[in-house]
């Protein structure tokens, strides 16, 4: 089976990569020739991560799939969500993270979950997957392993970030392992 993953984030290819099995031939957006960047517009996961795979679709009729993700902090009323790629206004990890830690300063709970969303275009139909992780906030970020806010993001049950944590363990607690594990499922029951 051959799908397109409309992404240009090459960690999320090289996290999509480790998790689908053989079987599942997946094709980058630069495979296909695909090098437009495709802005974020929606105000939802879901929303976005369709928008992506209708940008394709205007030009190839083809089995394809795209994620959209982000990190909701309760207290924060769930801030960045749908805007984490670019909380600070630019798409810089750095400036993100500090940004988020400086507007939990004075923030007692520091619940927060990761959530992703995925979006499979598949034999003519639109199906929608979604995986969480739940945590919490550190106070300052800690360890270099991963992308984005994995070096304050503390998931239930550890002590450790997920900057912190193995390559191993983020890839079996990962939001985006969750929900393409659910695609991967429903790819076996119909295909």
């Amino acid at each position: 089976m051959k799908l397109i993953f409309v992404t240009h984030n090459k960690n999320k290819l090289d996290e999509v990569a480790k998790i689908t099995p053989e079987h599942i031939e997946v094709f980058s957006l630069s495979q296909i020739g695909f090098n437009e960047d495709i802005p974020e517009t929606e105000l939802t996961l879901e929303g976005n991560a369709k928008l992506k795979v209708d940008a394709i679709l205007k030009n190839k009729n083809a089995n394809c799939f795209s994620d959209d993700s982000g990190l909701f902090v309760e207290a924060l009323n769930g801030e960045p969500g749908v805007f984490s790629a670019r909380y600070s206004g630019k798409r810089d990890t750095n400036i993100n993270n500090e940004l988020l830690l400086r507007n939990m300063q004075r923030v007692q709970s520091r619940s927060a979950y990761y959530m992703s969303v995925f979006c499979l275009y598949f034999n003519g139909t639109y199906h929608f997957f979604e995986g969480r992780l739940y945590g919490e906030i550190a106070s300052h970020p800690k360890g270099n392993n991963g992308f984005g806010y994995d070096p304050i993001f503390i998931p239930k049950g550890y002590t450790a970030t997920l900057g912190e944590l193995s390559e191993k363990i983020k890839l079996e607690l990962s939001h985006r392992t969750r929900a393409l594990n659910k695609m991967i499922d429903f790819l076996a029951l119909n295909s």
